[in-house]
């Protein structure tokens, strides 16, 4: 139970990578301003939370079981929450999916969609009209780089992204009313174990329905170049966490919060040509007319920074 003072946090998706990190960051906040409710559809999976959390596991952070798919168990979930008084909700939960997108069927789409984009609006949906009778409260949902800029054989994670970015750019606008903040946290690549397993199978699967000439370029050109990106501009789950914290925490939160500085110019690229070509064009050309000149500059850019400017996170102040 939150002491006197102390904001009520809920995060979705904390059994590892960005959302474990982001509720131990809070839980051992020097201050102890936070009671963290951690939540992750098996609690089974719960060992490296509770190890990461050490002596603040019962004290500053709890654990409930939330599957955000789940209508029945995201409303369990908030009634379990005393006074289903919750000040900051993290949406963290998330899916990604990889690939040709012939050899993708729709129901294994619809469930990146149930989890990326439905899973987020029933998580507002649940606790927005608590906190509108409060006229208080600071949403934050986790999206993406890719939910700004579409990135090639990432169709429909980045479609989901997409979604969800056009939807809380519209909700904002109603919540600021209610003296509700939102904010949206966006990532480049970031170096957890799901994507390095990820980035494993799929170099191993088949791929039916796609054309052979696909594959390849799938398999021989783009997953070289997306392994070179992660070496040279990812961040950490602590780098996503440290950002968080200080978006919560800043008196004038921004709306969008992009993590790594290295993905500025690039994002920059789709609004500097309202016809799009300057982007498609700019992404075509580096991935299949000038990929051995990307490798190089992706080696020599991951000597230069020695991971001090991919950990450099946002200042919303």
């Amino acid at each position: 139970m939150a002491n006197s003072g102390q904001k009520v946090v809920l995060i979705t998706g904390c059994s590892s990578g960005i959302g474990l990190r982001i509720a131990v960051t809070l839980a051992k906040d020097e201050k102890k301003r936070y009671h963290v409710i951690a939540t992750m559809r098996d609690l089974k999976k719960k060992d490296k939370l509770v190890e990461a959390a050490g002596d603040t596991y019962g004290k500053t952070l709890m654990l409930l079981p939330l599957d955000v798919c789940s209508d029945e168990s995201v409303k369990q979930c908030i009634n379990n929450v005393k006074d289903r008084h919750i000040d900051i909700l993290i949406n963290n939960a998330g899916v990604g999916l990889l690939g040709p997108v012939e050899s993708i069927s729709i129901e294994e789409m619809k469930r990146v969609f149930e989890t990326n984009f439905f899973g987020v609006v029933r998580m507002i949906k649940e606790v927005m009209p608590d906190m509108k009778k409060r006229r208080s409260g600071h949403i934050v949902v986790m999206s993406s780089v890719m939910g700004l800029q579409g990135v090639v054989f990432n169709d429909v994670y980045t479609a989901s992204k997409f979604a969800m970015e056009g939807f809380c750019e519209s909700m904002a606008v109603q919540l600021m009313k209610f003296n509700i903040r939102l904010s949206m946290i966006e990532p480049g690549p970031v170096h957890t174990e799901f994507e390095t397993k990820m980035m494993e199978d799929v170099a191993k699967m088949e791929y039916p329905g796609a054309d052979a000439d696909t594959v390849r370029y799938f398999k021989d050109v783009y997953l070289p170049s997306s392994i070179d990106i992660f070496e040279a501009m990812g961040q950490t789950p602590e780098d996503i966490a440290k950002c968080t914290k200080k978006v919560i925490e800043s008196s004038s939160p921004r709306f969008r919060n992009l993590t790594n500085s290295l993905y500025t110019p690039i994002v920059a690229l789709k609004y500097a040509d309202e016809t799009g070509g300057l982007s498609v064009n700019t992404f075509y050309n580096l991935l299949f007319n000038f990929g051995p000149l990307m490798h190089i500059t992706m080696s020599i850019l991951k000597c230069l920074t020695c991971s001090c400017l991919r950990r450099r996170t946002i200042s919303p102040n």
